[in-house]
């Protein structure tokens, strides 16, 4: 029986390769022609190139597969063309979904995203019940979200899709090797290039934690169901705190209001359109999500599956080490 994974030379996804390994899995990872593979090299994987685009490549890659773990997923809060992002986490998901489907793949497990859930307005931690709707949907990476995981769930509910759906909140860890808009975040804390925060809070989760978490969930999830896979909520200022603690720097003191940050935002955009120098530091849609705090709940996890995730703080400890050593850092 073979399991395949998309996403594997990724963040999450080489993290869900490695707990799939450990658990005896035999894995197919679908890869892009150009994906850099430093987080599997040495793993014995079987090694597919595909494309979400491309519906032949996709067939191919689950022919005789048993299970799907579709990981992958395009990550940027800012893009110059948004179609991208659509294009990969929506229409993507649906092709792959179908693949699957019509190949006869027994289970499915597909990693939305918190992003895909909305806040609550009683300044509780949200959960996979608090209501929410595209118009609530800030930036297109969580409008693009909300609407792969809706597609999902219709498939699920419609033709029978045996997928179970994870949400993941806000990961840090080892193997971040883009790194992602919360590495860039902690790579710069690191080397003290945040002398101000604003007031937000995220939910922080070791990514090995969220890796187990999906083992967890294609073990004893429920088919159609959700879980969030988070560990704790904490402000930025106590983040920025934990990592100035670890590398040993004074944290930053100096608190920005949204509305200071919020011009900076638009013109660091307006910078990255004109040069072409990609995602910047400060995004339009970063402030207006950083004007809530993330906040969520997985007592479900934790009660349907038995997920266990370990403190934050090892999170962010681990993160560093790893920056740190491949040097990032400076």
């Amino acid at each position: 029986m073979t399991t395949l994974i998309t996403g594997a030379t990724g963040f999450v996804g080489s993290g869900v390769l490695r707990q799939l390994l450990k658990a005896g899995h035999t894995v197919r990872a679908m890869l892009r022609p150009r994906s850099d593979r430093r987080n599997i090299e040495g793993l014995p994987v079987e090694v597919t190139i595909g494309d979400l685009a491309d519906r032949a490549s996709l067939d191919r890659a689950v022919s005789g597969c048993t299970a799907l773990f579709h990981v992958a997923a395009d990550y940027r809060l800012w893009v110059p063309n948004p179609t991208e992002i659509y294009d990969a986490n929506v229409t993507g998901t649906r092709n792959i979904m179908l693949a699957a489907a019509e190949a006869g793949v027994e289970r499915i497990v597909y990693t939305s995203s918190v992003a895909a859930l909305g806040p609550t307005t009683n300044g509780k931690p949200a959960d996979e019940t608090t209501p929410v709707s595209i118009d609530g949907m800030i930036g297109h990476y969580k409008r693009s979200k909300f609407l792969a995981e809706a597609e999902v769930r219709r498939l699920a509910e419609e033709a029978g899709l045996p997928v179970v759906i994870v949400n993941p909140s806000t990961p840090a860890g080892p193997r971040d090797i883009k790194p992602t808009p919360t590495g860039r975040m902690i790579v710069r804390a690191a080397s003290g290039r945040i002398p101000a925060y604003v007031d937000t809070g995220l939910n922080l989760v070791h990514v090995d934690d969220v890796a187990i978490g999906h083992l967890l969930a294609f073990e004893k999830g429920k088919v159609g169901e959700r879980y969030v896979l988070g560990g704790r909520n904490m402000t930025l200022r106590e983040i920025l705190e934990v990592i100035a603690g670890i590398v040993g720097r004074p944290p930053p003191r100096i608190r920005l209001g949204h509305n200071v940050v919020m011009p900076i935002a638009y013109a660091a955009e307006a910078w990255s359109r004109l040069t072409g120098s990609g995602e910047p530091l400060i995004t339009v849609d970063g402030v207006r999500l950083a004007r809530k705090c993330m906040y969520f709940s997985w007592e479900k996890a934790r009660h349907e599956l038995g997920f266990n995730p370990r403190p934050a703080y090892e999170a962010l400890r681990d993160a560093v080490d790893w920056f740190r050593r491949h040097g990032y850092c400076h």
